[in-house]
């Protein structure tokens, strides 16, 4: 069994990735929830959505997030009222957000409304939320003598990434609980891949929550990451503008020196590969190969390289 950390476009690409490389039904993806928000009066989980998305074949290859042949009728028309529309929610996604709300507005777990969205889908693979408690990303930005105070979505989508981040908080993931199966599936796996996503807004909030970071260290002989970091800058996204406020060197050398206490490999790029040395220094194996998943070919290459680089 081959156990994943996930979170964002980077993870979902990776992921679909590693299920042409492994029977998807030995994969179990953990994906990050402190993204989720509400809009609309309805729960949205991004990042579920995204690995969702991909793995169920129904995904925006263009945008890298969102459902293919997308239409925002409705979100449009919402502006009409004096609405927020700055979150852009489309009219398929919709569907998927309707149904996760009134599942959990009834008793229901998130685990349990991942696992009834995925079947769905009809996607083999295991999906599974790390946490079915609540847990939100806030990010600090301003100044140190009068900060303000965002959610996520807020500083990522509203706010473009422009405020300067002062610091980063996961809210909740202190006494959060792992969700139904989380802690098995690393305890079990052969395998645990650390995918190509944000340390800090995507994989820091798995992280925090109490018992994983435990069971990654107790095996790190078996956790590999995969670098989001490409020459200095991440492939996509803001990982840059929020690793280097955090102390953590926007390269990928300073990506192994974060994961280094839980993580024996890591996955880099050709162009980064004067960093081995270094990277190995650190008591990692270091793995140089393509790491831009410019397509599935590539993307299969890349988890055939990392689970390889622990066998």
């Amino acid at each position: 069994m081959i156990a994943a950390l996930a979170g964002g476009v980077g993870a979902a690409k990776f992921l679909d990735g590693l299920v042409r490389v492994v029977h998807p039904s030995t994969t179990t993806a953990i994906v990050n929830v402190a993204d989720d928000e509400h809009f609309h009066g309805l729960h949205v989980s991004p990042d579920l959505d995204s690995v969702t998305y991909m793995l169920g074949g129904v995904n925006n290859l263009e945008l890298g997030w969102g459902r293919a042949g997308e239409t925002f009728r409705t979100v449009d028309e919402l502006a009409r009222f004096g609405a927020p529309t700055w979150f852009r929610l489309g009219d398929l996604d919709l569907a998927t957000h309707i149904h996760r709300t009134e599942r959990l507005r009834q008793g229901a777990s998130l685990s349990t409304v991942t696992a009834e969205i995925t079947a769905g889908f009809a996607i083999a693979a295991t999906i599974l939320p790390v946490s079915d408690d609540p847990i939100r990303t806030r990010i600090i930005t301003g100044s140190s003598a009068s900060p303000v105070d965002l959610a996520m979505q807020e500083w990522f989508v509203r706010d473009r990434c422009q405020p300067t981040v002062l610091d980063v908080r996961f809210d909740g993931a202190d006494t959060a609980r792992p969700a139904p199966g989380v802690i098995a599936a690393l305890e079990q796996a052969e395998s645990i891949v650390i995918c190509p996503s944000n340390p800090v807004i995507s994989i820091g909030p798995i992280l925090a929550v109490p018992g994983v970071t435990d069971v990654l260290t107790r095996r790190r002989h078996k956790v590999v990451a995969v670098s989001p970091i490409i020459g200095g800058a991440p492939v996509k996204g803001p990982a840059d503008k929020l690793m280097a406020p955090l102390g953590i060197e926007v390269s990928a050398l300073g990506v192994a020196r974060h994961y280094r206490e839980f993580c024996s490999a890591i996955v880099i790029d050709r162009v980064d590969d004067e960093q081995r040395s270094d990277i190995e220094a650190l008591g990692m194996r270091a793995v140089v190969t393509e790491t831009l998943m410019r397509d599935s070919d590539v993307a299969a290459d890349l988890a055939r390289t990392a689970l390889a680089a622990i066998a």
